[in-house]
């Protein structure tokens, strides 16, 4: 039950709830924090806030206040890799990456919790890589006090999604690179794949074992890739020869090398003569000449998923494209963009 008081009558009173004080373009934070005995030089601070009136709470066994409905929410919605803040701000729990890694978000299982209406819940979106200490979501009860059962009931659908908020660890890749294409095999160009490649995967904390330089032949591709496997590559990255030219027959190789369920082409951009296949558990991505012009393209999304086991094959493909145009911004700021999500 909740009942309200002249402010100018709350003195000696205990603060119900936290309350916000925004200044703008300075400050948005806790003014008053629930559980704070309301003092007379506070009584003008709050009328500042427009707070005329103190709520005076009187919980039936049937209630819940928000910062309890907060804590049983969040511990609910986070799953392996997440985290969460010491205490409820604002009757809010944040919601953080326990490691850094790739999020996944239950993404109908959320909308079902949001759809019970008084309690909330905001996540970044699906596979986004995040950093260690990241707010990945944040977590809430919309009014003050609720019905206990509808906070359950949430709770409920978050435990049952198993989880809803998750962050997969990458696993640590020993890559085997196969450079194909006759112009870099034979010395005419200078190849621009390896440092880029190189760069991307030891960002993300992988490592280049072998580097194979083949030329526009599907025997020879076949078998670079089969000698960086031998080598002890768990992972194969190929670059170029990927189009539509005669000449560019490496996606025969890899399929000569012994991949099965390769997927080729994607609606993504850049990156749509992109190819994910695999050699028994080993996975095989034939990227296109695009990741050579481009800071971001259908490999850096991939790629994350692969290294937590993802299998990618033409239905996840399929759903990449909502979101999966690039905007080639002047200054790229991936992940914090709508590309590939």
């Amino acid at each position: 039950m909740k009942k309200t008081v002249p402010v100018d009558k709350a003195v000696g009173m205990v603060m119900p709830h936290d309350i916000t004080e925004i200044v703008k373009d300075q400050f948005k934070g806790r003014a008053f924090k629930k559980g704070h005995i309301i003092r007379e030089e506070d009584v003008e601070h709050l009328k500042r806030l427009g707070k005329e009136h103190i709520y005076v709470l009187q919980l039936g066994p049937e209630e819940i206040h928000e910062n309890e409905a907060a804590a049983i929410l969040a511990t609910a919605l986070s799953g392996p890799g997440s985290t969460l803040s010491a205490e409820p701000v604002e009757g809010k729990i944040a919601i953080h990456a326990k490691c850094d890694g790739l999020l996944k978000i239950n993404e109908e299982a959320l909308y079902h919790f949001n759809l019970l209406g008084e309690v909330m819940c905001a996540t970044l979106q699906t596979n986004t890589p995040v950093k260690k200490g990241e707010t990945i979501g944040a977590t809430r009860l919309i009014p003050l006090v609720s019905k206990r059962a509808l906070v359950e009931q949430a709770a409920a659908i978050a435990r049952n999604a198993n989880p809803i908020i998750e962050v997969k660890e990458l696993r640590s890749a020993k890559v085997g690179l196969v450079i194909t294409g006759n112009e870099v095999f034979s010395g005419r160009i200078e190849d621009k794949f390896e440092k880029v490649l190189r760069e991307k995967l030891a960002k993300i904390g992988s490592e280049v074992i072998s580097v194979t330089f083949a030329p526009d032949n599907i025997d020879l591709i076949a078998a670079a890739i089969s000698d960086s496997i031998e080598k002890g590559a768990d992972l194969i990255v190929t670059s170029g020869g990927m189009s539509v030219d005669p000449d560019d027959v490496t996606r025969k190789g890899i399929e000569k090398s012994g991949a099965s369920n390769c997927y080729y082409g994607t609606p993504v951009l850049p990156g749509a003569m992109f190819l994910s296949g695999r050699i028994g558990d080993i996975p095989v991505l034939g990227l296109p000449a695009c990741g050579m012009f481009h800071n971001i393209t259908v490999f850096d999304l991939i790629l994350p998923r692969i290294l937590t086991g993802e299998t990618i094959g033409r239905e996840e493909f399929a759903r990449m494209g909502h979101g999966g145009l690039c905007r080639t911004c002047k200054k790229c700021q991936y992940p914090v963009c709508n590309f590939g999500k």
